[in-house]
């Protein structure tokens, strides 16, 4: 067992005050049959959290309880004890004062623990107490997330590359020892990134390091690694590309790949990209969760107004209904809401996608395939001697595609895309610009949604902020509706990861194609022009929906002018 004797143990917890005579004997007898920590059983058991059983048995044990996030542990401190030590025994240094190491541990009870550091340290050792929470996201913090591999690679020889050598990166690294190799590594950053619900992860070789950042709710986050990744840099990238079946040894151009993985129980298509650089070469990875929960067209936050729009227009027998926004906008997600919405047993529902973000059961979807030819406007044209009822394209990206959808909308289909345009009037002048005739687009276009994702403030911690009449003036917000204490601005705390933030939400902007706007279009008229009679018909603009999530205290002022223009 790793905790000290019975009786000794036995008289601590009862000093905590926590526990029963009859709690502590069953507690010893459990931890001696299943050879477990006594903090784990005691948690697990529910006789009290991981925290204030550690308060409370440091008080008795005399040793101080620390909160490791309001410590600043300097390097020199940290390298006092290996890293090994660290993410094997869950402990993290936190001083060195007087030739004495005080090292945060969670499991105080360990009889042999002080002695196991002192010979790892060199020195005398002082514990303290920490929760295990604490402690790992402090190890990730300061050591960087899979330093324990990293600390392994570099004891193994066979990890050892120089600068200009070329032969790990021809190795294949699968075969190479999983519990200290890049195998071990490349799992702990994918298994962080999906934990964190990180939509991108990036690998980037800078002069003298290795740069791994994680998109987390649309904004770009550097995640923590050892130093000496950089070392190791061609076999991380190997690996990347064994895992997605590209050419190791091809590093002169970009190449295109796929990784398909099961991370806690969910599917995970991984879309991996490489471009060469003057460092070496870059990786982006795009997760994609595809089996994930549907967002229905209640859950996007539409507003009433454009709500009741939307339904009676993918409810239509025919007609195009665009979705626009740039990359990384919401926009398919919002279609999948559109299509789960009518996905019923009378409705054949065909998709041309790129790619397959959701795997949605009662619809075919079709991959694109531009490498064998299998393009956006060759599926459509298959589709329409498919007898489809609905037909969702991916992406309007040429004449071609834009001539056949609307083609398919004029013969009876309803069609549904995407277009990449600032907001919902410039569709019109996008579709122009292509070469589509006037009068087909005014025909065949029945409904517009531009769309833009702000962040969603955390529940736990936002908080009002004052904000001067002058600034609010400036930027167009609406004053009048202002409420005392409605502005609110992210806070800190462990539920966010101390950003603020907690997940994503839309902001729209529903153009409904009446005929003064059919009439604009045919003749050409500019975008400002629609803009401005769309409004006069009751048409919020981007900043107008994202004003109104401010004032419900969904995100902040900040968010809404970072994701949208003046003009909106």
């Amino acid at each position: 067992m790793s905790t000290a004797s019975s009786p000794y143990v036995g008289e601590l917890l009862k000093r905590t005050g926590l526990f029963q005579d009859a709690q502590i004997e069953a507690l010893l007898e459990e931890a001696r049959q299943k050879d477990q920590r006594i903090t784990d059983i005691v948690v697990r058991e529910g006789y009290a959290t991981e925290e204030s059983f550690l308060e409370a048995l440091a008080k008795v044990l005399n040793l101080p309880f620390v909160r490791l996030s309001s410590l600043t542990i300097e390097r020199p401190v940290l390298e006092k004890l290996p890293t090994k030590a660290v993410f094997l025994h869950n402990v993290i240094p936190t001083a060195f004062e007087n030739g004495t190491l005080t090292v945060a541990a969670s499991d105080p009870l360990n009889a042999g623990l002080v002695d196991v550091l002192r010979l790892a340290a060199n020195a005398r050792v002082r514990l303290a107490v920490s929760t295990s929470a604490d402690i790992a996201k402090a190890a990730k913090a300061l050591y960087g997330v899979g330093a324990d591999t990293v600390d392994r690679m570099m004891q193994n020889d066979r990890f050892e590359v120089a600068p200009e050598a070329d032969t790990l990166a021809r190795t294949d690294v699968s075969e190479l020892d999983q519990e200290a190799s890049v195998v071990k590594f490349m799992n702990q950053i994918i298994w962080e990134a999906v934990q964190q619900g990180a939509t991108d992860i990036h690998f980037e070789p800078m002069e003298n390091e290795l740069r791994i950042r994680y998109r987390i709710d649309g904004v770009l986050h550097q995640t923590p690694v050892p130093t000496q990744l950089n070392r190791f840099q061609a076999a991380i990238i190997s690996r990347i590309k064994v895992m997605a079946n590209l050419d190791i040894a091809e590093k002169r151009l970009p190449m295109d790949g796929r990784i398909g993985l099961r991370v806690q129980g969910r599917d995970i298509d991984i879309r991996v990209s490489t471009m060469p650089t003057v460092y070496g070469e870059s990786v982006s990875l795009r997760l994609l969760q595809g089996r994930a929960q549907f967002i229905t067209m209640a859950e996007l936050g539409i507003t009433a107004r454009d709500a009741t729009l939307m339904q009676k227009v993918i409810h239509r027998p025919n007609g195009i209904v665009l979705v626009t926004g740039p990359t990384g906008s919401g926009k398919s997600t919002s279609l999948y809401a559109f299509l789960h919405e009518i996905n019923t047993i009378d409705q054949r529902i065909l998709t041309a996608e790129e790619p397959i973000e959701y795997e949605m059961p009662g619809i075919n979807q079709v991959l694109v395939r531009p490498d064998i030819g299998l393009t956006f406007a060759r599926i459509l044209r298959s589709f329409l001697r498919q007898d489809p009822d609905i037909v969702m394209v991916g992406e309007i990206r040429d004449l071609e595609t834009a001539e056949i959808a609307i083609q398919a909308s004029l013969t009876g289909h309803l069609v549904f895309s995407t277009l990449h345009t600032n907001d919902s009037a410039g569709a019109f002048t996008r579709l122009l610009d292509m070469g589509v005739e006037p009068f087909l687009v005014g025909s065949a276009v029945k409904a517009v949604m531009a769309q833009r994702l702000v962040r969603r403030l955390c529940s736990s911690c936002k908080r009002p902020v004052p904000v001067k009449p002058e600034f609010l003036n400036e930027i167009g917000f609406p004053v009048d509706r202002l409420r005392p204490d409605a502005i609110l601005e992210p806070g800190n705390c462990e539920a966010c990861r101390m950003t603020g933030f907690k997940g994503r939400v839309g902001i729209f902007e529903v153009l409904d194609v009446t005929d003064d706007v059919i009439s604009l279009v045919i003749a050409r008229s500019s975008t400002n022009v629609i803009r401005q009679k769309a409004g006069s018909h009751g048409m919020r603009t981007l900043r107008d929906d994202g004003w109104n999530k401010v004032l419900g205290g969904v995100t902040t002022i900040e968010e809404v002018l970072r994701v949208t223009e003046e003009n909106e």
